[in-house]
């Protein structure tokens, strides 16, 4: 009871920089899911194929990771923080309001990077002032900051599907299409590979896709409504600048925002209990320094070999699970609307949507159970529930409803992974290390990565390899946290650890 009353006294005391920072992730989520229902929309409004509009991802991914590391310098005062989330939440609005004008796939893709760095700055700057504030009781901010990621990429799809084209931006071309997609669907299927004349069809009459008077003119309200949509956010941001003092129009003071020292004085235990003796876990460590601060020397000396496993292993799970996040979220719409599935593209609209409300689903159902059920436990069930999920769907995959299903299923078991990832890699490091910072380079890498090679096997070889890719993605991810597993028990740090805080350590499953 203690603890709550203390954390709610927090929350009130901070109420309106919390909401704020909240606020700027449904943002980042805003902007994070609305390509995938509207990429065959773009498609016809930049006159481009699959591949190639597959650059536009890899450009928002790049520049996202860009903008993480950049965010750190803007981390070092309040002032900083609050204009570079301003500056940032605007941006996004502007990109949504100049989408409709880009009818080139290069300047759609440079438009989009301008969004990665603000998604990326955003990521950086309001995860690191929430840690400021609650520190040690972070914890539960940081799920709700993350739930509002989810909210925002549920509410985009939603906003995009009403003004989706139902019919095909190439009438003429689309009896050679649905030849040539069937085609390479049965042969990727029977023999793994696609016949050469086929796919020389399917890529030339992709790659040249005629301008349509007004292909993408009704989508492009879409997008204006979400630019309206995200304006009150930079204007909170502007309305904390004002009431803390840090416009320019305003007479400085001292922020009512408390500094890390102030807060740590306000929140540390009984007299007879120093701060510095707090557990290792509520000091402040490299995990949560920006990359370029956290790789150096001096935090790798006389480690062991499996402190740089672990790293690595944690990482490369994400890679591949934040990867089919984004890689799934983006390419279901484009899968659904192909053979031999074949849903009308208003119906295919709803499945990110799908995708990203079990994401949000699962992340407040999340809260709860964290606090009973053990990090690694909840990484092996969600792991496990996505290559099953992916099984599935590859087996029962001319089956509409099987489609929706596993989309819920997906977005239910990828929703807890990262932080139930973070968690778990803090917790074996003792919060010892940059496991943070790893995570989130590899997690963002993945997102980058698997877009732009399931994006080019989806050309190349038809729809059916969407899932084959999927299967492919779990089984590694489950190998690597096999591995992750293993290498936890060869940590030096585990026989140092109290019995009553592992319990019996039985592969931390």
């Amino acid at each position: 009871m203690g603890c709550d009353g203390r954390v709610s006294g927090l929350l009130r005391r901070n109420l309106q920089p919390t909401l704020t920072y909240w606020s700027v992730f449904f943002s980042f989520g805003l902007c994070i899911a609305f390509l995938g229902p509207t990429l065959l929309d773009l498609r016809c409004q930049t006159h481009s194929s699959l591949p190639q509009i597959s650059w536009v991802f890899f450009s928002q991914q790049l520049c996202l990771l860009l903008g993480s590391a950049l965010g750190g310098v803007f981390k070092r005062t309040l002032a900083q923080s609050l204009w570079a989330l301003f500056t940032s939440s605007l941006a996004i609005s502007l990109v949504f309001a100049v989408i409709p004008f880009c009818r080139d796939v290069t300047v759609l893709a440079s438009v989009m990077a301008l969004a990665g760095l603000a998604m990326g700055c955003i990521d950086t700057v309001a995860n690191m002032q929430l840690v400021r504030i609650y520190q040690k009781d972070s914890a539960i901010f940081l799920q709700v900051l993350h739930f509002f990621v989810g909210f925002g990429a549920l509410l985009s799809p939603l906003i995009a599907d009403p003004f989706l084209s139902e019919a095909n931006c190439l009438p003429a071309n689309g009896t050679a299409n649905s030849t040539s997609g069937s085609h390479l669907f049965h042969a990727s299927r029977v023999l793994g590979q696609h016949h050469a004349e086929a796919w020389r069809w399917s890529n030339q009459s992709l790659s040249r896709l005629p301008p349509q008077d007004g292909a993408g003119t009704r989508v492009s309200y879409a997008f204006w409504i979400m630019a309206l949509i995200n304006l009150p956010v930079p204007l909170a941001v502007l309305f904390l600048l004002s009431k803390e003092r840090l416009l320019a129009c305003c007479p400085q003071r001292r922020p009512l925002l408390l500094s890390a020292d102030e807060l740590a004085l306000e929140t540390q235990p009984p007299e007879k209990e120093d701060a510095s003796s707090l557990p290792p876990k509520f000091q402040p460590h490299p995990g949560h320094e920006d990359l370029f601060s956290c790789c150096q020397r001096k935090n790798f000396k006389g480690a062991p070999y499996s402190f740089f496993a672990i790293h690595i292993t944690a990482a490369l799970v994400l890679f591949m699970t934040d990867g089919m996040t984004g890689e799934y979220s983006a390419f279901v719409y484009s899968y659904a609307v192909e053979k031999p599935l074949s849903v009308g593209h208003k119906v295919a609209g709803y499945l990110p949507s799908l995708f990203w409300g079990f994401i949000t689903l699962g992340r407040l159902i999340s809260i709860p159970v964290s606090s009973k059920v053990k990090p690694a436990t909840m990484v092996f069930i969600n792991v496990v529930g996505v290559v099953v999920t992916f099984l599935v769907l590859l087996v029962f995959s001319y089956n509409v409803a099987f489609l929706f299903v596993g989309t819920a299923s997906l977005g239910l078991f990828l929703s807890s992974t990262f932080p139930s990832m973070l968690a778990y890699t803090e917790d074996i490091l003792q919060y010892k290390g940059c496991a943070t910072t790893v995570l989130v380079t590899g997690a963002g890498i993945g997102e980058m990565v698997l877009q732009m090679l399931v994006g080019s096997i989806f050309q190349a070889q038809g729809s059916y390899s969407f899932l084959v890719c999927g299967v492919i993605f779990g089984c590694l991810a489950f190998t690597f946290y096999i591995l992750l597993l293993f290498f936890h028990r060869m940590h030096p740090g585990l026989s140092s650890e109290k019995p009553e805080e592992t319990g019996s350590f039985k592969w931390n499953i």
